[in-house]
């Protein structure tokens, strides 16, 4: 999923970071950047999950795109403990933001995948709050855009115009082509023409 908009709307939703909220591709290079306060938040695109095709004659997945929110506090003192208080409040801002809000219109609304401790020294405690979002990979109806290599090869294909059908009975068969039938001969043959 896209990180940007899930920064700006943390931006507006979570007052507690005073904006301090950024983009990071992943923990140990955004690890390396100090913050310009505290405390402040880094969105990191974690990876995604799929599910198996469920169809038998296109394909249809579902897609799970996972992302974290790094929140880096202020050590304060040796135990922790008023880091642990922050962050008991901080995750509640973070719930509100973001579980159940839509990240984009194809997806399913964001759930909390869980949280853990990336690191703690005397100067800063950084811990990752999960989150994940579900969307389907595969069009449901052919107006919507190609997703996959098959609905635009299905696309690029000419639209059905009509069709000729030539039948060959059983019976009556011809005993000196093949007996019983059907013999190869087209007894009935006519066509449709479809009309959009």
């Amino acid at each position: 999923m896209k990180i940007t908009p899930i920064v700006s709307h943390l931006q507006t939703t979570c007052p507690t970071f005073a904006g301090r909220i950024s983009a990071g591709i992943y923990w140990s290079a955004t690890a390396s950047s100090a913050p310009t306060g505290y405390p402040a938040a880094y969105v990191i695109a974690t990876g995604d999950a799929a599910t198996a095709n469920d169809l038998n004659n296109v394909v249809r997945q579902n897609i799970t795109d996972r992302i974290d929110v790094v929140v880096v506090l202020a050590g304060n003192n040796e135990s922790g403990e008023v880091a642990s208080e922050q962050l008991h409040a901080v995750r509640a801002e973070l719930w509100r933001a973001l579980v159940g809000w839509f990240p984009d219109s194809y997806y399913e609304p964001m759930e909390y995948t869980g949280g853990a401790l990336l690191q703690a020294s005397t100067s800063q405690v950084a811990w990752r709050f999960g989150f994940a979002a579900e969307f389907q990979l595969g069009r449901n109806t052919s107006d919507q855009p190609a997703e996959t290599w098959q609905e635009a090869y299905l696309d690029a294909l000419p639209g059905f115009t009509g069709a000729t059908f030539e039948m060959d009975a059983i019976d009556p068969a011809d005993p000196n082509l093949k007996s019983p039938g059907p013999d190869g001969r087209i007894e009935v043959k006519f066509s449709g023409d479809v009309t959009p």
